[in-house]
């Protein structure tokens, strides 16, 4: 499985595997293995960063419900994003 992009009109510099459900096994283990902990980027967190049960863990700062047509993002540094249905459908541009 390969992660898409997603960004807004003018940039696609996002990763996610799309809409949180479905999403593979393959999907979830490369989402999780790319948060990175932002006080100390060495530091791993996989596994309980992102999980199939629509829990995503912002390091440093707790947890997220994540819907099931909710999108997860990661940034280049590592940093993870959760963008609702509705302001991706607004606002974003996701390629699959």
């Amino acid at each position: 499985m390969a992660l898409g992009t997603i960004g807004t009109l003018a940039t696609n510099s996002l990763q996610t595997p799309g809409p949180s459900q479905p999403v593979s096994d393959a999907n979830v283990a490369l989402v999780a293995n790319a948060i990175k902990d932002d006080l100390n980027p060495a530091h791993p967190i996989f596994p309980g960063a992102f999980s199939r049960m629509g829990i995503l863990f912002i390091p440093n700062r707790g947890m997220l419900r994540v819907l099931p047509t909710d999108y997860v993002a990661i940034d280049s540094t590592g940093w993870p994003i959760l963008l609702s249905a509705a302001a991706v459908a607004a606002k974003w541009t996701y390629t699959p």
